[in-house]
């Protein structure tokens, strides 16, 4: 049985149709991150789970259990949202105490556990400080905090590090993932950023316009995406005719033998050279390693020719 099951939720605003018979089944322990374009209807899906919108037709169902018209305070889990939604006048440790006003524990109880989840997100020595005197970082760290202090069954992260520079983003994801499988709590993270879903799921549902497109794990939308809309939107990828497709990495050159080409644009990406090639197949991007462009001598201009391995070409569903 299913920790959680979404069935043929369907949710309007007005006449406009955000969810449309989407459904959806999440394993105990799993986190799955919602993929999609702005407008797509996954931050919609995420408050329908927490029981923060209302649906016109559908099923949330959580351990056998329907819950679709329980209230929030009742189902259990702990959410973080972009934009931290800390309390300014309250410090570190009387934000993370707040998710637990309401719970039937002493004062003693309370301590221990707001200490525990406090050190848990490595925030010990700013527990007496107030939101304003911390970095974005750690202000979603308090988020954290608060949000597993209740020991929720379920997770719920709404593009909880949008906000953030590169690299705080980078080590905050580590440090989420890592939190998540230690405690092993369910766990269902909307995002907009590939690199995200690939990096922290352990399966990924892309969704566009109002419906789910693909659920996979991260290999599997990466290397078989079902639809050029997936195939598209998760990485880079050359569309060779509306039904297959190839990454540019799977595709190798030489200075003789396979298809002509002509290189017209060369860009250095640190770890490997993305070649722009005009060719029969249309126009292509090839990623290569340094070793291999100075072999074949490759400048702008260069004929080169390109192999596209039958194994490696994506067969996508036509429209």
């Amino acid at each position: 049985m299913s920790h959680l099951k979404i069935e043929n939720i369907t949710k309007r605003y007005g006449r406009h149709t955000v969810l449309s018979d989407v459904s959806l089944e999440v394993e105990k322990g799993e986190f799955v991150c919602i993929l999609g374009p702005s407008g797509c209807g996954k931050s919609t899906l995420l408050r329908v789970l927490a029981g923060l919108e209302n649906i016109e037709s559908g099923y949330v169902i959580i351990n056998g259990k329907d819950v679709t018209t329980v209230p929030p305070s009742k189902r259990n889990f702990g959410i973080v949202f972009q934009s931290y939604a800390l309390f300014p006048n309250m410090t570190v440790l009387q934000n993370v105490a707040y998710g637990l006003s309401g719970k039937k524990l002493n004062k003693g109880e309370i301590a221990a556990k707001v200490d525990q989840a406090i050190e848990t997100v490595n925030l010990g020595d700013h527990k007496n400080k107030y939101p304003q005197q911390l970095s974005g970082g750690q202000q979603q760290r308090v988020a954290l905090a608060r949000a597993i202090v209740i020991e929720p069954d379920f997770l719920l992260l709404d593009e909880p590090l949008s906000a953030l520079d590169a690299k705080v983003r980078i080590k905050l994801r580590r440090e989420i993932k890592t939190l998540q499988k230690k405690f092993g709590i369910t766990t269902i993270m909307v995002t907009h950023d590939q690199d995200e879903a690939l990096s922290m799921a352990d399966r990924i549902v892309v969704m566009n316009n109002a419906v789910i497109e693909q659920v996979g794990s991260p290999v599997e939308i990466y290397e078989t995406p079902k639809t050029a809309f997936v195939a598209d939107f998760i990485g880079t990828v050359n569309f060779i005719n509306s039904t297959s497709a190839v990454r540019p990495e799977w595709v190798g050159i030489g200075s003789e033998g396979g298809v002509p080409g002509k290189v017209t644009d060369i860009e250095y990406r640190g770890a490997f050279y993305r070649l722009f090639v005009d060719s029969q197949h249309g126009h292509l991007t090839v990623d290569v390693k340094a070793d291999v462009k100075n072999h074949v001598n490759v400048e702008y201009g260069t004929d080169i020719f390109i192999n596209i391995p039958n194994e490696k070409i994506i067969c996508l569903e036509a429209v």
